[in-house]
């Protein structure tokens, strides 16, 4: 029976009397992207440095590829890649020396001149490290991670600084190497890239997974009627006009432009959610629309759509800043 890429169980992670990872459990499969999502300070960041070695746990068991990351180090490096979000590449190297360098440290690697024009860097291939921009820097640190044709991948913000062409060429980047059998874990603060690379999720909060499952099973596809009104919206008014089997909720503000002469008006994106069952049918939305209408309320953007990954986070982890 093949082993997962990764497998933590009860993880502890300490830094004096501050407990980073307080029992965490997850796997990653081998041929799957598995994201790591939780707030800043959730752990994320220790979970993944014990898992790729740089760090020893305190507490629990971590396997990747069958071994432990820390007394099996030199077994495991020839076969996983780790793409640091601060680089880790010597500031005067010049990229295309440094991706040969580290590709003649792999028995097969990728022809390191074929990854350069992949990811737009054939160009900047004589600019020393520090004179790259934010993105280049970040596309050859993933160039790097992948060069030696891992088996497995961390991959930390991959897509941090990018432009949407450099996002989009990553992504698919990330789809082919979980398509030819890598495993890849990835740590991501943009929601819309989890759900859209992920097969499965992980989400992590003060140390410990509080929810695990392939993005679909997490937002359980059901559906919300949306609309942005006054922030003084009556919920409780409207809640009580709708069917029992749906509440009504403040998603946050959201600001509407000016009209002339006038200040802007605080705006709120609120969230009519049905029961799986239910659905948000063409009643539902009637009967918001009545009820707006018979109470003054202009409500805008109105549309039906299926709750996202944000949303679930949300849900979660909380609101507050961190």
């Amino acid at each position: 029976m093949e082993t997962a890429a990764v497998e933590a169980t009860d993880l502890v992670k300490r830094y004096g009397a501050t407990t980073a990872v307080a029992g965490l459990t997850f796997s990653a499969a081998r041929g799957a992207v598995t994201a790591l999502l939780g707030p800043n300070g959730a752990g994320k960041t220790s979970t993944v440095e014990t898992c790729e070695g740089f760090r020893r746990a305190d507490a629990g068991r971590v396997r990747v590829l069958g071994m432990d990351p820390a007394a099996d180090a030199a077994a495991l490096k020839p076969r996983v890649g780790v793409m640091l979000q601060s680089g880790g590449v010597p500031t005067g190297a010049r990229a295309g020396e440094w991706l040969r360098l580290v590709a003649s440290f792999h028995a097969r690697p990728v022809p390191p001149g074929a990854l350069l024009e992949r990811l737009g860097l054939l160009s900047a291939a004589a600019t020393p490290f520090r004179r790259l921009s934010g993105g280049q820097q970040q596309r050859l640190s993933l160039a790097a991670a992948v060069v030696g044709r891992p088996e497995l991948v961390f991959l930390d913000e991959p897509t941090a600084g990018l432009d949407p062409q450099a996002r989009h060429a990553t992504w698919d980047l990330i789809a082919e190497l979980r398509d030819s059998g890598v495993g890849v874990v990835l740590t991501t603060h943009y929601m819309e890239e989890a759900e859209r690379l992920a097969d499965h999720v992980v989400i992590i909060d003060h140390g410990r997974t509080v929810a695990a499952d392939a993005p679909g099973e997490l937002t359980d596809s059901r559906q919300e009627l949306r609309f942005r009104a006054d922030a003084g919206l009556d919920t409780a008014a409207l809640g009580a006009a709708l069917p029992a089997s749906t509440r009504i909720e403040r998603r946050g503000e959201n600001g509407r432009e000016p009209g002339e002469g006038r200040a802007a008006a605080p705006r709120t994106e609120y969230a009519v959610t049905a029961e799986a069952c239910d659905g948000v049918g063409p009643e539902l939305v009637a009967t918001v629309g009545t009820w707006c209408a018979a109470n003054g309320v202009s409500p805008e953007g109105l549309r039906v759509q299926r709750r996202s990954l944000e949303d679930v986070f949300l849900e979660l982890t909380g609101r507050d800043l961190r």
